[in-house]
């Protein structure tokens, strides 16, 4: 079939790679200039593990195609997904929608005949109605259908997620999409995944649900591990306890920072001004809201703890500071949190992150970038593990230190207790 992404974020690219890889001819559409000549030459613009690879060897096909130029994208694609941003608005209350409306206007200028047009950006409940309004006042409605078609991406693991997903969501208000839809990820439904066709609204209301639960079994493992720290309990005895209970299930049991990234702290504030559209009170989700905005407040105060109340000085390592591994995303990180706070008390600070040296900490004072975990981990006070990367996972400590001084703040209890203090050092992990 013969696609266009609109966007070339993490869902329009990734999407789009996948989607070429399956056999389809691809363009992949953005109005930014210099990001698409750099994807004609192969500079991928995120990190996301097998992407590189696997855009180049399908732009080597001609499978896949990178262009500014998007009423020619529209007439030569059969289904049109947008992959724009829907960001928080600047007032904290509900999706911002101004992109994906742009692109709804733009498109109502360039279609010629029938095309499947999908919202793939994550979008409020009614979103698909405003677009077909926009749409029929230009373009008679048999030229067009709106579906919604979620996605289930999570970053690090975007390529597998896109391969083998748990679920394929198709919201149709017609039988017609629906089927052509079906088609097209017929590829994955063979392999397993689980078809499920809906109306428009619903499909929306799926992935905004999703995002609620996970994000509120993650706060509630890190007010779980809160009392177990209290109690003198290990939370990771609870995870596996509980998340054995196939009923509730283990994923997304790890104890940890507050969540951030792309998707859960703009996705539970979005729902819930959703809600409140609707006259609904959504108080699960309001706790959650409430409860992860003071989750860095409590480590912080953890760190001062750790630090006997003498920050001023310190010197502190952070390994890692995206909000989670393999991805370089630093949207809604708790170290966006810690280490300004931190500077401001007067700690000095290096970080290390195998995605690189990040712009958000340039204009803070003693905070600086370290190539290699060596130099991050050498002459600090307390090293704090915020990213649970791999390369972090095996560090000998006592070949990197010299003093026994050493404190490791654990904040993803990936160490074990019993191995940091026989070197020497003080250990210190969440809810244990």
């Amino acid at each position: 079939m013969k696609l266009c992404m609109i966007g070339t974020g993490y869902v329009g690219l990734v999407s789009g790679v996948c989607f070429s890889d399956l056999g389809n001819d691809v363009i992949c559409v953005d109005k930014d200039l210099n990001k698409i000549e750099n994807l004609k030459k192969g500079i991928i613009p995120i990190y996301e593990p097998g992407l590189n690879e696997l855009a180049l060897k399908n732009f080597k096909n001609k499978r896949l195609k990178f262009s500014i130029n998007l009423k020619d994208s529209i007439l030569k694609s059969d289904i049109i997904f947008i992959c724009v941003g829907t960001p928080t608005k600047k007032n904290g209350k509900g999706a911002d929608l101004g992109q994906i409306y742009s692109v709804a206007n733009e498109i109502s200028h360039s279609i010629n005949k029938f095309k499947i047009i999908i919202t793939k950006s994550t979008v409020p409940v009614t979103t698909g109605d405003e677009i077909e309004k926009i749409l029929s006042k230009k373009i008679d409605k048999d030229k067009f259908s709106i579906v919604s078609n979620p996605e289930f991406l999570r970053e690090g693991e975007a390529i597998r997620d896109f391969i083998y997903p748990d679920r394929v969501v198709i919201g149709a208000n017609d039988k017609k999409s629906a089927k052509i839809l079906k088609n097209l990820y017929s590829p994955l439904i063979s392999k397993g995944a689980k078809f499920i066709s809906t109306n428009r609204r619903a499909a929306e209301l799926i992935k905004y649900a999703s995002n609620a639960f996970l994000a509120t079994k993650i706060t509630f493992i890190n007010e779980i591990a809160n009392l177990c720290e209290k109690t003198g309990i290990d939370v990771e005895d609870i995870s596996i306890g509980i998340g054995l209970d196939k009923r509730i299930g283990s994923r997304f049991l790890r104890a940890g920072p507050a969540y951030g990234g792309s998707c859960f702290p703009k996705d539970t504030k979005a729902i819930v001004t959703t809600a409140d559209k609707f006259k609904t009170n959504l108080s699960v989700i309001k706790s959650v809201i409430k409860s992860n905005k003071l989750r860095s407040k409590l480590l912080l105060k953890k760190v001062n703890e750790i630090l006997s109340n003498k920050i001023k000085n310190k010197k502190i390592c952070f390994l890692g500071v995206t909000f989670k591994a393999n991805t370089d995303d630093m949207r809604d990180s708790s170290s966006l949190e810690m280490i300004p706070f931190l500077s401001k008390k007067g700690a000095k600070i290096k970080y290390y992150d195998p995605t690189g040296f990040k712009k958000e900490f340039n204009k803070l004072k003693n905070v600086n970038f370290e190539n290699s975990i060596n130099e991050a981990v050498k002459e600090a006070d307390l090293v704090i593990l915020h990213t649970e990367w791999n390369d972090f996972k095996s560090i000998n400590f006592k070949k990197l230190h010299p003093s026994k001084n050493l404190k490791i703040y654990d904040m993803r209890n990936i160490y074990s207790r019993s191995k940091i203090e026989s070197q020497g050092f003080k250990y210190f992990g969440i809810g244990r």
